[in-house]
């Protein structure tokens, strides 16, 4: 039970705070971006519920990611060395790709500072009590 407490609910609302702050995001703030920029590529921007599903597993990964870090740095590092390795290494592979819409980084690098900080915040309070 302690380890249901400690480990498992912290990260699963970690990954429901993710997933929430994922959606909004990119479905409500800035879709348009994307759906532009994909088809000035002559694409159509993935949107089917396996590109869902898949951020979901993403959302999950990022949070056991984050209660690893957590475990041995501070909240505020907790929060700037997941966020780099969630979304500066996702931003240079999908920039490599050319799928990429930089104009999307202005208003997305802190929408992700904050996601980062509030996942590392409920990992950190939950965890630590």
């Amino acid at each position: 039970m302690k380890h249901l407490k400690k480990v498992i609910f912290p990260v699963l609302l970690a990954t429901i705070w993710i997933s929430i702050s994922e959606f909004v995001r990119n479905e409500f703030l800035v879709k348009s971006f994307w759906t532009k920029h994909y088809q000035d590529l002559g694409l159509n921007f993935p949107s089917a519920p396996i590109n869902g599903a898949i951020w979901g597993v993403w959302s999950l990964l990022f949070a056991i990611s984050i209660f690893i870090i957590a475990k041995k740095f501070s909240l505020l590092h907790t929060t700037f060395l997941s966020w780099f390795v969630a979304f500066p290494m996702m931003w240079v592979v999908i920039g490599n790709l050319g799928v990429l819409p930089s104009g999307l980084l202005l208003y997305v690098i802190p929408l992700s500072i904050f996601e980062s900080f509030i996942a590392s915040l409920i990992i950190k309070h939950f965890h630590d009590k």
